[in-house]
């Protein structure tokens, strides 16, 4: 175990200001209270927070975050107390004590539902403070580094935890080098044989060429020599885990991988960085499509640098990575430079990214995400996948996850954007919003007053952020809309009993139905959950209507005289269940139009031909036409499909007209015969679940009526 003065000696090769006697205290503090516990492996358990916090000063980190790496476990596993541990170290130390304990609690290999909620909390923790997950990450790096003395469950329990959420966290703080080892530990608990393998080929590949790499570090020092760069290189070959990675992506065999080796020159200035760069480029070939400039575009978390790949000696690919040495520091502790100390000051790097700020763009757009699964994929979409660049029409850069669309670029811009994205130009060239973005292009959002986000763009969107943004969207759209037509059709359901559909009777029955209130009984019931049926039995039980035999259309309007028929106005096509009204003719009877049919502005000057009309209450047969504006997937039997569906149904197609025709998308009209609006609400509702259906509504035209005159 690590004495006291040689962890304050390491504290103080990079601060020298360091309050020695508060961590010689919060050491004897810790050792104190965790006299007579061990740990599986037989070594007393304060070896373990007394590694933590070696592990803690190799990020030269302040002596807040040492000291609660010594003190993290004391008040879950010993009799210390927050309040204790307050009194002696201070308010700040007791609260990344306290957040550390948390995190400690949370069970983030549980269950979807609970993993996502455990999410929730890591993320609410690190938002208050990012110290917190650096002694946790700490702590699980140590953990797994002694994970042998766990039994075989628990190691792969560990490990797979360890490769699912811990690693890829930091990464994303920028900690890569914590990243690789902590992915390298958990591969060779959950694949011995595997990293065995790639460790065997090695070992035959050294004695094949020999040790390649300081022939090659020592090529990139003349030639940086020849150009006057005065630079640092160093060599190393990559990680067991991130090898069998690429051989998994790549699909090919270990003698077929070729860049197994990185390189890394550390130069003086960022203009000598490019220098260097042309340096290796003029003397070796680079390989095409794998040159990132990190240094112009940098990567969200601080990390700069120039990456390059070439073929070296014997055609071997390498992969150079070419920095200063601020930005080697950044590159080494990520996010965690922002409290690396030199000299006994924090230092002052450049390119560490403000903590807060990224803590609150990372969690921002998860908080008032509702659903526990959407939230768990948003914050795996974040963590795990690498991003891309692209600019505004203005110059201005967007950064985006690996594979992200149109849809994401507008709502990385903003929520109102994406909402009302119509359309997008690549480099001023028009391409459909499922198109993948690629680094460098530049981006051109169309939009248009009174668009609204389409069911389809959750399977077009990859940011958690967009994805959160259109589900909201149309959760809100369509409960206004479920509410609208839940207000016609309670309206209609009670006047069939002949009573009032009042906002009082409507929260009775939500209260004997167990809903929170009248709205959401209205979208309920204008989204097909409830009938109308079950909504005023609620109330009246006795009054609540029974199926009966279908009505005959000549009886289906009720308010005509004897010798009067009707026919359905061909601009609204009202259904049995909505509002009406009776214009009269000479000679053809009354044209029965729907309440709010535009068409009826023409006969506002004729109120004697009005007629107070309503359908009769009761089942009604299949046989009114109603018109809907649908647009399709361009796909092979996409259409055949959407017919099965409206059948489905128990809807029939009466006619089937295709009114535009692009390349990736068919816009057709389709008359269908329905029962009444709740048939036709329940037909619109199963055709917008359908993937392959981008809209669907129905068609009013006023137009039609004239033409029908004609």
């Amino acid at each position: 175990m690590i004495a006291a003065d040689d962890l304050i000696a390491l504290v103080r090769n990079y601060n020298p200001k360091t309050n020695e006697a508060l961590i010689r205290a919060a050491y004897d503090y810790g050792l104190s209270m965790h006299e007579g516990q061990f740990r599986r492996s037989g070594e007393p358990y304060f070896t373990h927070p007394v590694a933590v916090a070696a592990i803690l000063t190799e990020q030269r980190l302040d002596d807040a975050t040492i000291i609660t790496a010594l003190l993290h476990d004391t008040i879950e596993d010993t009799k210390a107390s927050y309040a204790e541990v307050e009194t002696r170290f201070g308010h700040e130390i007791a609260e990344l004590v306290d957040g550390v304990t948390k995190l400690t609690n949370l069970q983030l290999s549980s269950t979807e539902t609970q993993q996502a909620e455990n999410f929730r909390k890591l993320f609410m923790a690190m938002s208050k403070d990012l110290r917190v997950i650096l002694v946790k990450l700490a702590d699980r790096l140590h953990n797994m580094r002694t994970i042998k003395a766990m039994s075989a469950e628990k190691q792969a329990k560990k490990a797979r935890e360890t490769m699912d959420i811990y690693a890829p966290l930091a990464g994303r703080m920028g900690m890569q080098w914590m990243r690789e080892e902590l992915e390298d530990l958990a591969f060779k608990v959950l694949n011995p044989e595997g990293r065995a393998s790639i460790m065997r080929r090695f070992i035959t590949l050294q004695k094949e060429t020999g040790d390649v790499i300081p022939r090659i570090t020592g090529d990139m020092r003349t030639e940086l020599e020849k150009a006057g760069i005065d630079a640092q290189v160093f060599g190393r070959a990559k990680k067991p885990y991130s090898i069998w990675r690429k051989m998994q992506e790549k699909d090919m065999g270990f003698s077929r991988l070729s860049d197994i080796y990185g390189f890394r020159i550390i130069t003086r200035s960022e203009m000598d960085c490019y220098k260097a760069l042309g340096a290796i480029h003029q003397r070796w070939r680079a390989v095409p499509g794998r040159f990132k400039d990190y240094i112009s575009q940098p990567k969200s978390n601080g990390y700069r640098s120039i990456h390059t790949t070439v073929s070296g000696r014997d055609g071997k690919r390498v992969e150079v990575q070419i920095r200063t040495q601020a930005m080697h520091d950044v590159a080494e502790t990520g996010v965690a430079a922002h409290w690396s100390y030199r000299d006994g000051v924090r230092s002052e790097n450049p390119f560490a990214v403000d903590p807060a700020k990224w803590i609150s763009g990372l969690t921002e757009q998860f908080i008032s995400e509702e659903d526990h699964e959407d939230f768990l994929e948003a914050v795996k979409l974040e963590m795990y996948t690498d991003k891309v660049f692209c600019f505004t029409p203005k110059g201005e850069v967007v950064k985006l996850p690996k594979g992200a669309t149109p849809i994401d670029f507008a709502y990385a811009i903003h929520t109102r954007i994406g909402n009302a994205c119509v359309g997008a130009k690549v480099d001023s060239m028009r391409v459909p919003l499922w198109t993948r973005l690629k680094n460098g292009q530049s981006i051109e959002i169309i939009t248009a007053e009174g668009q609204t986000p389409q069911a389809t763009w959750l399977e077009i969107a990859t940011t958690g952020k967009a994805k959160t943004a259109i589900r909201r969207a149309l959760r809100e759209a369509d409960r206004e809309r479920f509410s609208k037509l839940g207000r016609e059709l309670a309206r209609a359901a009670f006047e069939n009993v002949g009573k009032k559909a009042t906002d009082k009777a409507l929260d009775t029955a939500a209260r004997q139905l167990r809903l929170s209130d009248r709205n959401e009984l209205l979208a309920r019931l204008g989204s097909a959950e409830l009938t109308g049926r079950e909504v005023v039995q609620a109330i009246y039980p006795d009054l609540a209507p029974t199926k009966t035999e279908e009505i005959d259309r000549a009886r289906a309007v009720i308010g005509l005289s004897p010798d009067q028929r009707f026919d359905r106005a061909p601009c609204c096509q009202p259904l049995p269940g909505e509002r009406i009204v009776g214009i009269t003719y000479r000679g053809r009877g009354v044209v029965v139009h729907a309440i709010d049919c535009e068409a009826l502005t023409e006969y506002e000057d004729q109120p004697e031909r009005w007629l107070d009309l309503h359908w009769h209450s009761g089942t009604h047969p299949a046989i009114y036409t109603a018109t809907l504006d649908v647009t399709i997937g361009n796909d092979a039997g996409v259409l055949g499909r959407i017919c099965t569906l409206i059948g489905e149904q128990k809807a029939n197609i009466s006619d089937l007209e295709f009114v535009d025709r692009k390349p990736d998308f068919y816009r057709l009209h389709i008359d269908v015969d329905l029962r009444d609006a709740e048939h036709l609400h329940s037909l619109v509702s199963a055709l917008e679940a359908e993937s392959d259906v981008a809209a669907v509504s129905r068609l009013r035209d006023p137009t039609r009526l004239n033409a029908q005159r004609n």
